[in-house]
This record gives structure tokens, C-alpha cells and sequence, in this order.
């Protein structure tokens, strides 16, 4: 297939299970940085686990990239109502469920006697997650219904805010440098914006102007998309390749470098990952186990947290242990072996039947052989 305004652009194909894979390793990451707060090992000494939590980043990257490769492949954007529906139904049914059991946990703590802090889970926070948007606006505290929901609210934002996305890449896609560079010009300027005013680095914005955070990576993701459109690797390259994306990734995280630095190399890995599905390159992140684990990271990601705070209140309620209890390997393993027993659960018997029960009636299908297409494809490789 020809660009007639660039060079030879060469498709992707429809299903990248790299990509599928990779996410079940993004969302451990996230959650054994946050398991490793509570353990007995010295943080100093959990080396890459300080920067997993960017795994976040890597799937706001991730996110832009999968939705050019979804819907902006043709020349026009997708019909957006559809495509509100189809991400409301993609996100919502696990968020919601989780967001509802929440509320329930809180509701019966005083009656086992487990303290909670006084306003932490408050009314006006609630309705904000509920809603999805709890990252769109100045905070100076977290809602922490459930903190890792902040990255939802991100994306719900990009989602909206599709039109113009899909406007600049379809006007830009055969000059992807021009997008990935205006990605990194808006990520400086946001950074240098959040630096100023609320003294961190825009890596990490979470619950406070957290849409700050998804705007440049989202465009990064589709930049790529496009250059990637122009590569087709021999199997040995694209293979060497991935091996050298995912080494520098690794070794960046490692040796403790600028976060700014991570998310800027987690585009060649992202790319390098997918450039195998060109070549074609089957690597065991296609391995059906893998597979699955990977549709189930949105579960796990998202149900860490109400795990381990459970876990936590429900031991200083019952044991007597102190706030600065560390959990010994046995506990974090059998902590880790429940999480992810209930992603799986979830995934299974909340959020995929949910997915289907509102896409029917949210975006029930026409006789449209390209949003059927885009309907059989739409959760492939997506995080969100």
C-alpha cells in the first residue's frame, strides 16, 4: 500500500501479540514496585523495581500506538461516538466493579474495627473516579479510592480528545520524525510547566493534572506507529533489535536514570517489540499463557491496590503489627499469587462479559466490513 504524499508505507499485521505479551510484564512491574514499599528488602537494593512504576508511561506510549494501528490506518478517523463506546466499554466494567467493592470495604471496616484515616475516602473523591476524572484537575492530595484509577482518568482524557489526535496524524503520517519530535517538543514544555508548578518532573503527575502526563506520550506512540510503517527488518534484525531496546530499557531503569530518559527509550521498545511481528519473529511473549496474562494486566494493574490495602489494614487490625510491619517472601509470594489469581477472575467472569454487554448496546455492530474489522481487533495488544 502507497502513501501518495511519502514513501512506501507497509501495514503492519492485524494482530501483535509482542505487544499483548509485553503488558502482563508492564502491569508486574507497577505492582511489585508497590509491593516492595511493604517488604524486608532495602528499597536501595530492589535496583529496577524504583522504576517499574514508569511502566505507566510505557503504556500511555503503548496506547497511542495500538489505536493508530486500530483505527486510523485508512484515510479518515473512526466514527467517534462508536469509538467512545468502545473504550468506555473497554475500560469501564473492571474499574467499576473494583471502584464498587471499594466502596463496600470501606463501608463495613468500622465494623471489624480496621481504622480508616479520617477524609481519605470521601464523597466528592468518589464521584470523581467514578467518573474519571480525578487526574484532570490541580490536587493536593491523591483520590485514593484507587490510586492506580488515576492512569484511567489519563487515558478517558486521550480518548476524548481522539479528533484531534487523529487530525494531526492523518494530516502527518508520512513525516512521523515531525510527530515524534512535536511529541517530545510538547513533553519539554509540559515538563518544564509541572516542574514550575508543582516542583516534580512530569513523569510523575498522577492524580494532579495527571492528562498532562498522557498527552505527549500518546502522540509519541503514534509517531512511532508511522515510522514503523516504513520498516520491514529481516527476522535477525528485528530480533537484535528488540534485544537492544529492551537492554537499554532495562539498564536505564537499573542504574537509576532521569525518568525523562526511560520514557523517551521506551519508544524504540515499543517499536522494536512490534517490528517483530513484521518479520515475522515469534518469541515466547506470543506464548498463549503469556497471551492471556497479558489481556488480564488491566485487571491485575488496576486490583493491586485494593488487595494490598486490605491486606495491610486487616493485619494491623488482627495481629497487632505496626504500621512499619514489612512483609517477609512467603507473604509477598502468597500476596502476588492472590493478586494475580483475582486479575484473572475479574478479567474473566467481570471484564470481558462486561465489555461485551455494553458494547451491544452502546456500539451494537452494522453492516460496516471496516468496523467489524476495527470491532475483532479493537482489545489486541491495547493496555486500556
Amino acid at each position: 500500500m502507497s502513501d501518495r504524499s511519502g514513501p512506501t508505507r507497509v501495514p503492519f499485521p492485524d494482530v501483535l501479540d509482542q505487544l499483548t505479551g509485553v503488558r502482563f510484564f508492564l502491569a508486574l512491574g507497577v505492582v511489585l514496585f508497590h509491593f516492595q514499599l511493604y517488604w524486608t528488602l532495602p528499597a536501595e537494593s530492589a535496583g529496577l523495581l524504583n522504576r517499574a512504576r514508569l511502566g505507566v508511561d510505557v503504556f500511555f506510549i503503548l496506547s497511542g500506538f495500538i489505536l493508530t494501528h486500530v483505527y486510523l490506518q485508512g484515510d479518515r478517523a473512526p466514527n467517534y461516538g462508536r469509538f467512545l463506546a468502545a473504550r468506555l466499554a473497554r475500560i469501564y466494567p473492571a474499574h467499576l466493579f473494583i471502584l464498587l467493592a471499594m466502596l463496600g470495604l470501606v463501608l463495613i471496616a468500622p465494623v471489624f474495627g480496621v481504622g480508616l484515616e479520617p477524609g481519605r475516602f470521601n464523597p466528592v473523591d468518589f464521584a470523581g473516579t467514578l467518573l474519571l476524572v480525578q487526574a484532570w484537575f490541580p490536587r493536593e492530595s491523591m483520590a485514593l479510592w484507587n490510586g492506580p484509577a488515576w492512569s484511567l482518568s489519563a487515558e478517558w482524557f486521550a480518548y476524548l480528545a481522539f479528533p484531534a489526535y487523529a487530525a494531526l496524524a492523518l494530516r502527518l503520517r508520512a513525516r512521523p520524525w515531525v510527530l515524534i519530535a512535536l511529541a517530545m517538543l510538547l513533553f519539554v514544555a509540559l515538563d518544564a510547566f509541572y516542574r514550575a508548578w508543582f516542583g516534580r518532573m512530569l513523569p510523575r503527575a498522577e492524580d494532579s493534572l495527571g492528562i498532562l502526563r498522557i498527552i505527549p506520550e500518546f502522540l509519541y506512540g503514534i509517531g512511532l506507529y508511522y515510522l514503523g510503517q516504513r520498516w520491514t527488518p529481516s527476522p535477525r534484525m528485528s530480533l537484535m533489535g528488540a534485544l537492544v531496546a529492551t537492554t537499554l530499557l532495562l539498564t536505564l531503569m537499573q542504574i537509576g536514570a532521569d525518568d525523562r530518559v526511560i520514557v523517551a527509550a521506551a519508544g524504540p521498545f515499543i517499536l522494536s517489540l512490534a517490528l517483530l511481528a513484521k518479520a515475522p519473529v515469534r518469541t515466547f511473549l506470543s506464548h498463549p499463557v503469556l497471551l492471556f496474562a497479558g489481556e488480564a494486566s488491566f485487571a491485575l494493574y488496576l486490583v493491586h491496590i485494593p488487595i494490598l490495602m486490605v491486606w495491610r489494614n486487616a493485619a494491623q487490625a488482627f495481629s497487632g503489627w505496626g504500621a512499619d510491619y514489612r512483609m517477609g517472601l512467603v507473604e509477598l509470594a502468597a500476596m502476588l499469587v492472590l493478586t494475580l489469581a483475582a486479575a484473572a477472575a475479574i478479567h474473566v467472569f467481570v471484564e470481558q462479559p462486561g465489555r461485551r454487554w455494553l458494547r451491544a448496546r452502546l456500539a451494537p455492530q452494522r453492516a460496516d466490513p471496516v468496523e467489524a474489522q476495527r470491532s475483532v481487533h479493537s482489545d489486541q495488544g491495547e493496555p486500556f
